[in-house]
């Protein structure tokens, strides 16, 4: 069969890439190596950790703030299994909604391991055996898999990852999650909303590496008030499992200093790589960079003309939006249109309570890159609306140009930031001003008062209400 477009992977880039491609007018492909559409985003990754964190988050509110509120619940019951439950139908609903818009747009579904045969022919392999497809050109979109490292001695049972985590329906008494990133506070949040306890192993200095560390603190302080503990400049030397238990060593960072700590589960999160096991690259002859990752050039195209590579192959955070904005992109520019993607406009999400949210530069990276730059700040403790809610947890923060008080970047943790970023993504997409956001009218009362005020504050020191 022959096509004029092929993408292989089913996720967040590849399907959204398919679409965009069959809208423009283009005979498309696309091609998944498991039995759902959806890729790790829609099945194991975002969709099924925010089902499970906005679960959790009920039934800690409920037992914890209810009260407050004049709400008298009585005695609290967990239902793991059907919160697992729960997850599950997201899941598969939004898993069928992919199908049916590969249906609506004509696009021709293939399940099996792709690989290359050539620069043109994919070969897919499932159990009923091998098939080959022809395509003009091949979008690589294959995603990311969890790193695990053979000391930790990953066995999917005690030993985990994200994956195996969303599977868990009986509440563990205590898990150590390796890695304060996005995945391990997500979901060592969830359990720890729920009644375990957790400790986080960090080697780095703070929380969530790339963000700004004001954040990181302010995030730090939060779960610390859900009691989990953290153990920052420290590593994991190895895992051991047993068949109801794992026992985790852990050394201090410029230390002989080591302690063991007993858990259910170690949930390993301390990153993801390139997913392009098995592909055949070296058939084709693409280039692949120091870390595994599918070098492209500024059209995501390999150095094999009409192949290209969009998503967590390619360099650029491993976010499912910036392999939609990716995928999009290259169905346009084959189309012969001139799409753009601003990669340092990509907004971070952290879908803890509180939420944490980012754009643009941090204050750390202003500072080595020598830019003079003004600070915004002001607290949700500070607004009307965050203590009619009980969110007073948190800030937003604006850092904007010395000189020509451009937003270079605008951080911000608290109540539904990770709705309220896109106010600042929308205005430094146009290269907007700290008092361009400081001039537009906010409703009253709501969380967004907080962007007016810390842009104020950026502007020349003049917030309202503190």
């Amino acid at each position: 069969m022959k096509f004029d477009i092929a993408v292989i992977g089913s996720g967040p880039g590849g399907y959204v890439c398919a679409i965009r491609a069959a809208q423009l007018g283009f005979k498309v492909a696309i091609i998944e190596r498991y039995s759902t559409l959806g890729g790790t985003c829609l099945n194991v990754g975002c969709i099924p950790s925010k089902a499970l964190l906005d679960s959790s988050e009920h039934f800690h509110n409920a037992q914890a703030n209810f009260s407050e509120h004049g709400i008298g619940v009585g005695s609290l019951k967990l239902d793991l299994k059907q919160m697992i439950k729960r997850k599950a139908d997201v899941v598969s609903q939004t898993c069928a909604g992919v199908e049916f818009l590969m249906k609506k747009n004509k696009i021709e579904v293939f399940h099996g391991h792709g690989s290359f045969v050539d620069k043109r022919t994919i070969k897919i392999s499932n159990s009923d055996g091998d098939k080959t497809i022809e395509a003009d050109k091949i979008v690589i979109a294959t995603g990311s898999k969890p790193i695990t490292p053979a000391s930790f001695n990953y066995d999917k049972k005690r030993v985990i990852t994200s994956t195996e985590a969303l599977l868990i329906d009986k509440l563990p008494k205590r898990m150590v999650v390796v890695g304060g990133g996005v995945i391990g506070l997500e979901l060592g949040s969830v359990f720890a909303r729920l009644g375990t306890e957790v400790e986080v192993v960090e080697f780095q200095d703070k929380l969530l590496g790339t963000m700004d560390k004001d954040l990181a603190r302010e995030l730090q302080k939060s779960l610390k008030k859900l009691g989990i503990k953290f153990h920052l400049k420290h590593s994991v030397t190895t895992v051991k499992a047993t068949k109801n238990s794992v026992d985790v060593e852990v050394q201090k960072r410029d230390s002989e200093d080591k302690f063991s700590i007993k858990a259910d589960y170690c949930l390993i999160s301390i990153g993801r790589r390139p997913y392009t096991d098995n592909l055949g690259l070296e058939n084709i002859g693409v280039q692949l960079d120091e870390r595994g990752r599918i070098v492209v050039n500024h059209n995501l195209e390999t150095n094999e003309a009409g192949i290209f590579a969009i998503g967590d192959v390619v360099v650029g955070a491993m976010l499912a939006h910036k392999a939609e904005e990716e995928g999009v992109f290259v169905a346009e520019y084959l189309a012969g249109q001139k799409p753009h993607v601003d990669h340092n406009l990509i907004p971070g999400v952290v879908y803890t309570w509180p939420e944490v949210a980012a754009v643009g530069k941090t204050e750390q990276e202003l500072k080595e890159a020598g830019v003079e730059y003004k600070v915004g700040k002001f607290p949700f403790k500070a607004l009307g609306r965050a203590r009619a809610s009980m969110d007073t947890a948190g800030f937003v923060k604006v850092l904007s140009d010395k000189k020509t008080d451009e937003l270079l970047g605008v951080h911000m943790i608290g109540a539904r930031v990770a709705d309220i970023i896109m106010e600042a993504v929308s205005l430094m997409e146009f290269r907007a001003s700290a008092e361009d956001m400081a001039r537009i009218c906010h409703p009253h009362p709501t969380y967004t008062e907080a962007v007016k005020e810390a842009a104020l504050a950026a502007t020349d020191n003049r917030p309202l209400h503190i």
